[in-house]
């Protein structure tokens, strides 16, 4: 028990660092929970290895726990890989890889990936431009006249 409570101590401390932006605090203490799988952990490693705070950017690394966390049903985490293939950062680009972390990502209600999916519709970035899917996208974002 006494392990559980310190993996929850550094991970309450890793965030709390991390939210006030002393990254070089929050790397040590989020680093091993990355790597043993934790999602909230390996969603910031991403975002300062992407980033290169409190460490030496790293796309490789970013990528690599960002997809992880995605993969294990963060929205957020789906979200920030869905903008990584959209953008070719850390990762070629790739829209139609965009496309489905963003629809992974706003089907679990989060507002920015229904309205990025809004934009590539009415755009045909990755997808054939579809003005309809890209209302119904920018309603279910709260939107009713883009």
């Amino acid at each position: 028990m006494s392990d559980q409570n310190d993996l929850d101590m550094d991970l309450s401390s890793g965030i709390a660092a991390f939210e006030s932006k002393h990254f070089s605090e929050a790397a040590p203490l989020l680093r091993p929970l990355a790597e043993a799988g934790n999602a909230d952990a390996q969603y910031r490693m991403a975002i300062m290895a992407q980033n290169g705070l409190g460490m030496v950017a790293n796309e490789m690394l970013a990528y690599k726990y960002m997809k992880a966390a995605a993969e294990s049903g963060m929205g957020l985490a789906q979200h920030g890989l869905a903008f990584m293939y959209m953008e070719g950062e850390c990762v070629d680009k790739n829209p139609q890889m965009a496309i489905e972390w963003f629809t992974r990502a706003a089907d679990q209600g989060l507002q920015g990936a229904m309205t990025t999916l809004g934009m590539m519709y009415r755009q045909g970035n990755g997808v054939e431009a579809d003005e309809e899917k890209a209302r119904e996208w920018f309603r279910k974002a709260g939107f009713d006249d883009m």
